[in-house]
Order: C-alpha cells, then sequence, then structure tokens
C-alpha cells in the first residue's frame, strides 16, 4: 500500500527573527541557529528513517536553505524540489522590516495584536491569516496533495503562516483555533493521510 506522507517543516529562525522585526516576504538569511535548527530537522527525519520522493518550498531563501539543510542530512540532495510563492510567508505589507515594539508603541498593543492574531483583519497594504490560506490552500489541493495520495512521500519547507493554512485543513481547525496553533522552527511535523485525504495520524517531532 502507497504510503502518503506528508511532513511540514517551518524554516529555521531568520535574522529577523532574532531582532524581532515583521519579515513577511522580505528576504533575510537564517541565523547561525536556524541552520542548526535545519540541519537538526533533517537528522530527526532521518533517525526516524524517513525518506522523501518530492519537496516542495516558497521562493524565500530562509525556506529554501532550510529544506536544502535538511535534505543533505538526509543525503537527498538530488530530490525534486518545487519553488512557488503560493507557499510564501503572509505579506505583513507596511509593517514589513519594523520592529514589533516600534509597531506597538505606533499603533497600540491591541491593534497590532489584531493585526498578528485575527484570522481576517489584514495589516495595511498586507495580508490577512484568511488571505494566506486563500493563496496557499488551492495550490496544496491542486499540486501538494495529489503527489501526497499518489504515493509520493512529500516534503514541504515553509513558513508559519503559510503552513497554518495546510495545518488550518489537516487538523480541521477553525479560523478561531488556527490563529493559536504554533509551529516550533525547525521541527518536522508528520502527517499520514487516508486515501480520502484525511488524516490517519500525526506525528510532531519537535523537542
Amino acid at each position: 500500500m502507497s504510503e502518503r506522507l506528508l511532513v511540514l517543516v517551518r524554516h529555521g529562525q531568520s535574522e529577523w527573527n532574532l531582532k524581532n522585526l515583521f519579515t513577511g516576504w522580505r528576504d533575510p538569511d537564517l541565523t547561525a541557529l536556524g541552520v542548526e535548527e535545519a540541519k537538526k530537522a533533517g537528522a530527526r527525519l532521518k533517525a526516524e528513517g524517513y525518506q522523501f520522493d518530492i519537496a516542495f518550498t516558497s521562493q524565500l531563501s530562509r525556506a529554501q536553505k532550510t529544506l536544502d539543510l535538511a535534505l543533505n542530512e538526509l543525503g537527498q540532495t538530488d530530490l525534486p524540489i518545487t519553488r512557488d510563492l503560493a507557499l510564501n510567508e503572509r505579506d505583513y505589507g507596511d509593517l514589513s522590516g519594523l520592529n514589533k515594539d516600534d509597531a506597538r508603541v505606533k499603533w497600540g498593543e491591541e491593534q497590532v495584536h489584531l493585526w498578528r492574531r485575527s484570522y481576517d483583519v489584514p495589516p495595511p497594504g498586507g495580508e490577512s491569516l484568511k488571505d494566506t490560506v486563500a493563496r496557499t490552500l488551492p495550490y496544496y489541493v491542486t499540486e501538494i496533495l495529489p503527489k501526497v495520495l499518489q504515493g509520493n512521500r512529500v516534503l514541504v519547507a515553509a513558513h508559519g503562516n503559510s503552513l497554518r493554512a495546510l495545518i488550518m485543513v489537516l487538523e480541521k481547525h477553525t479560523p478561531e483555533t488556527i490563529t493559536h496553533r504554533e509551529l516550533a522552527t525547525g521541527a518536522p511535523v508528520i502527517y499520514r493521510l487516508k486515501a480520502d485525504s484525511t488524516v490517519e495520524s500525526i506525528t510532531d517531532l519537535a523537542g
């Protein structure tokens, strides 16, 4: 029987994560810790005996580098990789590049919290989580899910919010509960799917 394996990995810590900046579609590199997190993700998957047939990532270098480092640990540097902006992080618009504490001073704690944690309120010039779902989910349904259901073992390295869009469907979250679903950097989450595309089991390799 085909395995129907889907593994999601959030990129390792980026330079702007470290500096507490809104990142979105901006393209900072991984920190030294982020590099280690990416390598550790690959090492964890290797230790559990996982191998992959195809990988997907965003058009942002922190996700691409995380994927490359993980695949190097897995000994799968020649794996086919598809890069698409549909898997990019949520676009934070006018907040991109701003320090989160400075943004709270400028707009107030409550407003910034609403932009960051509500489901459908976008920051100025940017995307809400709902907008990110509308961008990411169709790509999952048309490009990633069919590969999984065909029996391919699929690895996706992307971002906190683009992965939440997938997790919303996989784990059957509501608009209220998905905003509280945390994803550790560099921690693989492993889904085995049934033939009808619903989840049979979840294994979280965080920690």
